[in-house]
């Protein structure tokens, strides 16, 4: 009964997310060509609550944990495990009030209703990861903003979603190349628990029932600590919260 409801359940799901990204692709022109940053800042935290609020078509349930950690007035490096596609509007709904941005690649700098636009005019970086150089600069860019605006940058050092949920190896270098420019920045270890549970049968039908968790970990002042190690810290620190094996120091 379950795998049969996921099917219509599933369509009313995409039905909801399509809607939802193509009607807010024209209010976020608008609020950006005529209002500015900040009325387009907040317009697409609204499209992202939206979008939470339809994973209760699913008959999923999410919560957030530990966010109260977080300092106001403050640069923030976000280091997140990714599990799906679905992991950003969390993100942009807990991080609200700390101007969210993302390091992202190119495929999804265009095409995507909303998503694209946001990516190129809300003040995260879109790299080619083929291109070392360009990401470099791009990272630059993004980690002055954040250190002059007190902003905060999300990245995943996975580089690439787990599809089972199991933590891959941690790379430290756009947590590096960050802390250069933004050396007052706080290190925030995000633990994204059951989003690959959406997508463990593929991308249609989605699974229903699944149990949504996004935790905030203890923020680490990142001081003097090398930045391998402070990254390995962090993937330890998620690994440990999802209950898997820590990798060796």
């Amino acid at each position: 009964m379950k795998k049969i409801l996921a099917y219509p359940l599933s369509a009313l799901f995409y039905l909801a997310f399509g809607f939802l990204i193509t009607l807010f692709h024209p209010v976020q022109i608008i609020c950006f060509r005529l209002f500015g940053y900040e009325s387009h800042r907040r317009s697409v935290v609204v499209l992202n609550y939206l979008l939470l609020k339809i994973f209760l078509i699913l008959g999923s349930n999410y919560r957030f944990k530990g966010f109260e950690k977080l300092p106001e007035g403050r640069p923030l490096i976000i280091v997140a495990n990714h599990q799906s596609t679905f992991d950003i509007s969390p993100i942009v709904w807990g991080f609200r009030k700390h101007h969210s941005k993302f390091v992202s690649k190119s495929s999804l700098g265009k095409g995507i209703p909303s998503i694209s636009y946001n990516l190129r005019h809300g003040g995260s970086i879109i790299i080619d990861r083929k291109n070392g150089q360009n990401a470099i600069r791009e990272l630059i860019k993004l980690g002055q903003r954040i250190e002059k605006d007190k902003y905060s940058a999300c990245i995943f050092p996975e580089g690439t979603r787990s599809r089972d949920g199991i933590v891959r190896k941690f790379q430290s270098g756009g947590v590096r190349t960050l802390l250069k420019v933004a050396p007052s920045a706080l290190i925030v270890p995000l633990v994204i628990d059951g989003n690959y549970q959406l997508e463990i049968n593929g991308v249609f039908p989605l699974e229903i029932g699944v149990k949504l968790t996004y935790t905030v970990l203890d923020p680490i002042e990142p001081g003097k600590i090398e930045p391998d190690t402070l990254v390995l810290e962090v993937e330890n620190r998620i690994r440990k919260s999802l209950g898997q094996h820590l990798e060796n120091v």
